[in-house]
């Protein structure tokens, strides 16, 4: 099963990397960004017998490890494993090269 957990602060908790981010923004040109916030992103490729175990066991990795209850939110999507066993394909990354 393939898990996709996305970890975000609470509404109302200061996000100062997401601040930092709208200001290099703003400063590199880009115009009319009403906001910037930052999250944490876990895909976790996990064996599970079905999509409410898989869920369940992705709870408890945020109870336990992921997430501070306190400051953090978290949602979860299980997106099952694909009919050829192959793992759904991720963005690629653009790639820049130093001179």
């Amino acid at each position: 099963m393939h898990v996709r957990i996305e970890v975000h602060l609470k509404k109302g908790v200061t996000d100062p990397e997401g601040d930092n981010v709208l200001k290099a923004l703003n400063l590199l040109g880009f115009r009319g960004i009403r906001g910037v916030h930052s999250a944490k992103l876990f895909l976790v490729d996990l064996e599970a017998k079905d999509a409410e175990a898989a869920r369940a066991s992705a709870e408890d990795m945020c109870r336990r490890l992921l997430a501070n209850p306190v400051v953090h939110s978290y949602t979860i999507a299980v997106e099952g494993e694909s009919a050829s066993g192959i793992p759904p394909p991720r963005a690629s990354k653009a790639v820049r090269k130093r001179r």
